[in-house]
């Protein structure tokens, strides 16, 4: 129980396959308060309906658009009120068209640049500085990456470039916030077979080759993933901020990326 008395926000939960979820888990079993957030009254229902079946009560839950500011503000003095101070807060949310993840990088559209920028990197900016006021000394904010911000990935393309953009924000956050005693790090998670995930053309393989080329010889979980970013929540990590950790049965550091991956058939 490591989180016990403490109290924060995740903002990104879509359903049971999600990241988000397994992270929401970790925290709940370590002990901690956490609300959520949900986009539109039609992801309330999603969200609703998810919490009924685990036979989860008492979740405070708030509506927030991150693409407009106004819902982040109301939502970040909403739970800064009813919490007092906010110990953690987690940032599961990452957006581009279809159309800007497949063909070629170059054809990306600027109006799908700039709304996967906005909706990927961005609202953490927008996020921090919302719940900046309510912030205990030693809270942590803890995002979700992934190699493809540093490696090209195949169908990747525009989400690689606002995930770098995403971790730039990360140490830039940590710098303008570490004064405070708050800290800000990044979550780099393997490939996980979630429903968004599974919008990636290809990622059925990437799994398989993740599977053959990892020194585990195996894909990471829901719960590995949740208990990482439950741990950078944590006073355990109270001298961490400022990093991207990686939690991808070593994927990323045995010098396979995923595009060098699909040849090893």
């Amino acid at each position: 129980m490591i989180l016990k008395g403490k109290k924060g926000i995740l903002l990104g939960v879509a359903n049971h396959r999600s990241i988000a979820w397994g992270i929401f888990k970790s925290l709940q079993e370590q002990g901690a308060e956490v609300a959520l957030t949900y986009m539109n009254e039609r992801m309330k229902g999603s969200v609703d309906k998810l919490l009924a079946e685990q036979n989860i009560t008492g979740v405070e839950l708030l509506e927030c658009d991150v693409s407009r500011q106004e819902t982040i503000d109301a939502t970040f003095k909403t739970i800064g009120e009813k919490f007092g101070k906010i110990d953690f807060v987690v940032h599961c949310l990452a957006f581009a068209n279809k159309a800007d993840l497949e063909g070629r990088f170059i054809d990306t559209s600027r109006d799908g640049f700039g709304m996967a920028n906005d909706i990927s990197a961005y609202s953490l900016v927008a996020i921090s500085k919302a719940a900046e006021p309510y912030l205990a000394p030693d809270a942590g904010i803890v995002c979700l990456t992934y190699l493809g911000a540093e490696r090209i990935c195949n169908n990747y393309n525009m989400m690689g470039v606002a995930k770098a953009a995403l971790e730039a924000s990360v140490r830039y956050l940590a710098v303008d916030l570490g004064p405070k005693g708050i800290r800000v790090n990044a979550v780099s998670a393997g490939p996980v077979n979630t429903l968004a995930a599974r919008g990636i053309a290809g990622f059925t393989k990437m799994l398989t080759i993740q599977e053959k080329v990892s020194p585990l010889r195996r894909i990471n979980t829901q719960e590995e993933i949740g208990d990482a970013v439950m741990f950078l929540c944590s006073n355990l990590a109270r001298g961490i901020t400022a990093q991207t950790l990686y939690v991808d049965c070593g994927f990323a550091q045995v010098g396979v990326g995923p595009m060098e991956a699909y040849k090893l058939d």
